[in-house]
């Protein structure tokens, strides 16, 4: 990465964002409940419900290998921030399962 897209901020220079904090404190429960009830993309309800019904997943162990990749490949991915290498393994596992379904 070059030096002239690295922005240094101190803690008393951090950028502020464009969300109304005053507003959204005062937002009664109701109405953020029925915002969550209104996004097809939240997170379901924890509820006992949810958890009765939920099932442990343990991640499957991983094994260490080494591997070449084109740099271009590799950059890309660790642009996307961290958890590079966890995303490079979906797409792989995304590639094996589609060419299971179609052989």
């Amino acid at each position: 990465m070059s030096e002239e897209h690295i922005i240094r901020r101190t803690l008393t220079e951090r950028h502020k964002g464009k969300t109304d904090w005053v507003r959204v404190k005062a937002l009664p429960d109701s109405a953020i409940d029925a915002a969550i009830a209104a996004d097809p993309e939240a997170a379901p309800v924890l509820d006992e419900e949810w958890f009765r019904t939920a099932q442990l997943v343990m991640p499957q162990p991983k094994a260490a290998i080494s591997i070449r990749v084109d740099r271009e490949v590799l950059d890309w991915f660790k642009g996307q921030g961290p958890g590079y290498q966890s995303r490079m393994n979906a797409v792989l596992a995304a590639y094996v399962k589609a060419h299971r379904k179609g052989g």
